[in-house]
């Protein structure tokens, strides 16, 4: 019996000895890559589908996405009421999404109903037919969702720094337009569809209470499929040649969207893990200096936030806010003056202590339950990493010192290198 009468020992996040559970690995008979976490005290499971068809594989702007989100509207055999009704029959939950890379199949379910419901996971798969006037529905909804939020200045904010990160021409620097969505045609779609899904590279995630016969049945419908290798061909970037943008989009708006951003190497650069706790530090939670200035002191905004951009290739380092039209100006100076403060003074021990306990607290959750876990494995996975990275995430998180985040600081944070962006 635990003791009731006194409170735990309160024990610092630092001090925990945290370990990632391995995930089972196993091939299907075409070559296709399985990772899967048995775990969890509920009868459900996931299976996520990650094929290798995203935006970065498409010839024309939209495609990628609009192939995806068709998916499930129609096969030769179901109409799309049909598919939905079905999966929804049983209870379950089927997405999918596109990004830069890849794009998702993901089914959620009870696992005993797991034999009914991945048959029509491979109908989409191999027999999906995109009804033209499935695709019509699909474009006017999606240009009057464009317009809706064309009027918004956080939208317009988002897309523009990408493009000017990137270049309007990158996969990461494209964005959505109306005359876009009104020149997609099946025919496109549908041939995007036979070169990236029914003849594309798959890898299954699958997490929960996984039933003893699982492996056999993604054997038995997904196994048969081509799974032939698509390759990434690298892309040139071209980032804008000027760093300050200001943008008048919406005259009777009384807010603007402040975008602060840097090209930054990615995952497998050495600075990169160390890089997270100075971000971390910066603007990475909610008490953060950024956060701490700009919203409990000065008060001119609701949030502030900074990250490393989720980039498999090229990768970025944000800053992003909304705050009034009249204080747009003094935002950015504060931004600045607290990356001089990193570049200038050591982090006090305690303040390190706080974002490294937030940091392994943090982990600690994402460990907690089979979908977070195989979430964890799908990064390593997918951005061509090992386990150790995990391990030496945490070490790194443990280990670093004020002088490495100022050494840090002064390569990266420098405001000469930053695209500026006011959208109001």
């Amino acid at each position: 019996m635990p003791d009731r009468k006194h409170a735990p020992e309160i024990v610092d996040a630092v001090n925990f000895d945290l370990h990632l559970k391995k995930a089972e690995r196993y091939t299907l008979r075409n070559g296709v890559e399985v990772y899967a976490i048995n775990a969890g005290a509920e009868e459900v499971l996931s299976v996520e589908c990650v094929f290798s068809a995203g935006n970065w594989f498409e010839k024309k702007n939209l495609v990628a996405a609009s192939a995806n989100f068709l998916l499930r509207n129609g096969t030769s055999q179901k109409t799309a009421f049909q598919i939905n009704e079905h999966f929804e029959y049983y209870g379950s939950y089927l997405n999918r999404a596109c990004y830069n890379e890849t794009a998702t199949i993901t089914l959620h379910c009870l696992n005993k109903h797991i034999h009914e419901l991945l048959p029509a996971v491979k109908e989409l798969i191999v027999d999906s037919v995109m009804p033209e006037q499935e695709l019509e529905t699909y474009k006017q909804n999606m240009s009057q969702r464009l317009k809706v939020n064309l009027r918004k200045c956080d939208f317009i904010g988002s897309r523009l720094i990408d493009t000017y990160l990137f270049g309007e021409d990158h996969p990461y620097g494209r964005y959505s337009t109306l005359e876009g969505f009104e020149s997609l045609n099946r025919e496109e779609l549908m041939d995007f569809y036979k070169e990236y899904y029914q003849q594309g590279k798959l890898i299954i995630f699958v997490a929960g209470r996984l039933p003893a016969d699982l492996p056999k049945l993604l054997d038995q419908y997904l196994g048969d499929l081509p799974n032939l290798e698509k390759k990434l061909q690298p892309i040139t970037v071209y980032p804008a040649s000027e760093r300050k943008y200001r943008v008048n989009n919406n005259p009777e708006g009384v807010q603007g969207a402040i975008r602060i951003a840097r090209p930054f190497p990615n995952r497998h650069h050495p600075d990169s893990m160390k890089t997270m706790v100075l971000n971390t530090l910066l603007g990475g939670f909610f008490g953060s200096r950024l956060m701490s200035n700009i919203r409990e002191d000065k008060g001119y905004t609701y949030g502030i936030h900074s990250f490393l951009m989720n980039h498999v290739q090229e990768s970025a380092w944000a800053i992003t806010t909304e705050a009034g039209k009249d204080v747009c100006e003094a935002t950015i100076a504060e931004v600045y003056k607290e990356m001089a403060g990193l570049r200038d003074d050591l982090v006090d021990e305690e303040e390190l202590l706080l974002v490294q306990n937030y940091m392994l607290g943090g982990i600690l959750g994402d460990l907690d339950g089979p979908f977070q876990i195989i979430g964890r494995w799908k990064n390593i996975v997918l951005n061509g990493l090992t386990e150790q990275y995990f391990y030496d995430t945490i070490k790194t998180i443990k280990s670093i010192t004020p002088e490495e985040l100022r050494e840090l600081a002064n390569k990266y944070l420098s405001p000469e290198e930053f695209y500026e962006l006011v959208v109001v």
